[in-house]
């Protein structure tokens, strides 16, 4: 497995190796001793898997301690431009995004840690997108921020206005975010 460099810190883009012949191909998906040799020491605890249709918007969403979730995502089916937004108040690029193409030809891996909001747009006709958590999901603690903020400023590349939840559509601007620290 390759780590990619990424800006944020806590961040891994993962490349793992592929092996292709007229058959198909085979790879490890999930191996914790090589994500421990990356960094990567989470116990991931639970598993969810999303369908999505071109055009659809999920996110920015994160939960709060005691329940923040650590995230590795990928995408089996389809391709997704995937952001993640620093919201590490002690962090020096606290605020900053990073966005990543995953796809199910690239086959790569995001590891995103508790501090960062996380969400994706779908770029092809489906996508089936899977996330191993390291937490389990807890409503109360669930927040997130509006995808569009212009204090963020991410530079989504859309061809029309995206399809998102109700929810997702009343989520807060950046500035009336909650936020939590490392030490919370």
């Amino acid at each position: 497995m390759e780590v990619l460099k990424t800006r944020l810190s806590g961040l891994k883009l993962l490349a793992p190796k592929v092996f292709g012949d007229t058959r198909g191909f085979f790879m490890e998906s999930y191996n914790a001793k090589k994500l421990a040799d990356a960094g990567v020491t989470t116990t991931f605890i639970q598993d969810n898997h999303s369908r999505s249709v071109k055009g659809v918007l999920r996110g920015l969403h994160y939960q709060l301690p005691p329940m923040a979730q650590a995230k590795l995502v990928r995408v089996v089916i389809g391709k997704v431009f995937d952001v993640v937004v620093d919201i590490r108040q002690d962090s020096p690029t606290f605020g900053q995004w990073e966005g990543f193409i995953l796809s199910a030809e690239n086959k790569r891996q995001l590891f995103v840690p508790p501090g960062f909001a996380h969400g994706f747009l779908t770029l092809s006709d489906t996508v089936d997108f899977l996330y191993k958590c390291g937490e389990y999901y807890s409503p109360q603690h669930e927040r997130g921020i509006i995808w569009n903020d212009k204090d963020i400023g991410i530079e989504w590349p859309l061809e029309c206005d995206p399809v998102l939840s109700e929810r997702d559509t009343a989520l807060p601007s950046f500035q009336n975010a909650e936020f939590f620290t490392s030490g919370t």
